[in-house]
């Protein structure tokens, strides 16, 4: 097992020190970036590491999040974290199953509408129904515990946020080093190849995409509690679409250019909506956003994460290399 990169390491270790020197704002805006660069790690596993487009990554997100909320005590108590938490995980994965044993009997362009018909499918079942509170969404108003932690104290919730982006972070590069990954790396160079070989390719696919599934239902399960409130938006396409920008800007092909990507569309955002820096223009945040992020695209092809090897061939007047999609990490 190869250890992890130097970046990766200084990475982490700022966003554990961050509290410390950081504004209750910068806290809680960090916080919620690491959320959804947990979401974007589950959907690299995806389109990066298996070849699969999903447009429907909101929904299990969404799932999740509902989850927190819905299976909590009816007496007001705190729900148990480690009970909550593998719930939400279950079902989003459950859903995540259901939709992947349908959908991945299709390819290309039709594999990406059924993942987003299914993903309508459970936005408009929280939306028009009284499951999910409707468009007024539901509250929170006792967070989970367990032991010694309680996630309505704000330094605990920051921990256990960074723990879990920690956990999917290593788990996901520890799994695409493993046989299972090898054989997601083939279907993604060449399906027809791997069948040729002997190899069932489905199972694999669909494991996949279960697991994707249930690690997006965990970021969304941070979401529910860090904010106390969920929505029926969480699971709209409009998410779907930004976290698959987010691994694009990052870099396809590696975890970490998922952590770079949902970090740096975050900030970007953050950046184009504020009034102390583009005054009245804020208010037209979409479009600078979305210039920036063809700007990127179009002068950096394989992503953030590639930057500095672009720019080191720059500097010696070689050719630019090939994009290599293992994960260096």
């Amino acid at each position: 097992m190869r250890h992890p990169s130097s970046f990766v390491v200084a990475v982490f270790g700022l966003l554990a020190l961050w509290p410390a020197i950081a504004s209750a704002y910068g806290v809680d805006l960090v916080a919620k970036i690491m959320i959804y660069a947990l979401l974007a790690l589950s959907l690299e596993l995806l389109v990066g590491s298996t070849g699969l487009v999903c447009f429907g990554q909101a929904a299990f997100f969404g799932i999740g999040a509902y989850a927190a909320l819905l299976l909590a005590p009816a007496d007001g108590s705190a729900p148990s974290l480690l009970w909550s938490l593998v719930s939400a995980v279950v079902l989003a994965g459950a859903y995540a199953l259901a939709v992947g044993a349908l959908s991945l009997r299709t390819q290309g362009v039709y594999f990406i509408m059924v993942t987003l018909a299914f993903s309508q499918m459970a936005y408009y079942v929280v939306h028009d129904t009284p499951l999910g509170g409707g468009t007024d969404g539901i509250y929170m108003y006792v967070k989970p515990a367990l032991g010694w932690i309680d996630l309505d104290q704000p330094m605990h919730l920051y921990g256990f946020i960074w723990f879990s982006l920690l956990a999917g972070y290593v788990f996901l590069t520890q799994l695409l080093r493993s046989p299972f990954g090898r054989a997601l790396a083939g279907i993604r160079v060449n399906e027809q190849r791997m069948k040729a070989t002997g190899f069932s390719t489905y199972p694999y696919k669909l494991a996949a995409f279960t697991l994707s599934g249930a690690i997006a239902g965990w970021s969304g399960y941070l979401f529910a509690i860090k904010d106390g409130f969920v929505n029926p938006e969480l699971l709209s396409w409009h998410l779907s679409g930004a976290v698959l920008v987010m691994i694009i800007l990052g870099g396809l092909g590696q975890m970490r250019g998922a952590l770079i990507g949902a970090f740096a569309f975050a900030l970007l955002q953050e950046l184009f909506q504020s009034e102390a820096v583009f005054g009245s223009y804020a208010k037209h945040w979409h479009l600078g956003l979305g210039l920036a992020i063809i700007a990127c695209v179009a002068f950096m092809p394989h992503g953030l994460v590639a930057l500095p090897q672009q720019f080191r061939e720059r500097l010696s007047g070689r050719a630019p290399s090939k994009h290599t999609e293992e994960d260096a990490a």
